[in-house]
């Protein structure tokens, strides 16, 4: 029987997590599995990686075939780089003291990069939220500003409105006085004339 080293795909649209699990190579995706070896998160960055580091180091020696994401994550674990260093204590290369240097060393490293990355981001996203406050700052200072014009100018054109007002009242009395003038003359002329015929009889 073959048996790989795969993800198994959980969670919900969108939003997946995996199980790592050994696998049957015939089984499908997600069905049976013989164990399950850790999580993935790809959803958090950098990723959440939970992985039971001696099963999964016992499965790659006895020949599991892991798929690629699921080796890529064995060897950012550092699963890969011990089953190599095992290799070669068994070729009589090494011996186990400097394995265990050798991986100690390894994994400080790979913390130091890890951490680094980590600080990396955090300023990057303090960096982000101190740009996005500044930029509403200034988009609620230019709201504000245009908001205290739109008032100085709705004052002035209420001060405009309001004399041109005045003045179309004046101009219409002043044109109400000249129209009623004539028409006081006339009367004015006519009564004379009847208080002659008034005389005559």
């Amino acid at each position: 029987m073959a048996t790989r080293i795969r993800l198994q795909r959980h969670g919900k649209k969108g939003k997946p997590f995996f199980h790592i699990v050994v696998a049957d190579s015939r089984a499908k995706r997600d069905g049976r599995f013989i164990e399950k070896l850790g999580i993935y998160n790809p959803n958090t960055n950098p990723a959440t990686i939970d992985l039971d580091f001696d099963r999964s180091l016992a499965w790659v020696q006895k020949g599991a075939e892991p798929s690629d994401t699921a080796r890529a994550i064995l060897k950012y674990q550092g699963v890969m780089m011990k089953d190599h260093l095992l290799r070669g204590v068994a070729k009589g290369a090494l011996t186990e003291e400097q394995v265990e240097a050798k991986f100690s060393k390894w994994l400080e490293d790979k913390s130091a990069l890890i951490d680094s990355k980590k600080d990396r981001l955090s300023k990057a996203k303090e960096e982000a939220r101190k740009a996005a406050l500044a930029a509403e700052k200034a988009v609620n200072e230019a709201r504000t500003a245009a908001q205290a014009a739109v008032e100085e100018v709705g004052e002035e054109v209420a001060e405009a409105v309001a004399e041109t007002a005045e003045e179309l009242v004046e101009k219409v009395e002043e044109s109400v006085v000249e129209e009623a003038a004539p028409e006081a003359e006339v009367k004015e002329e006519a009564a004379p004339e009847a208080e002659v015929e008034k005389k005559e009889d």
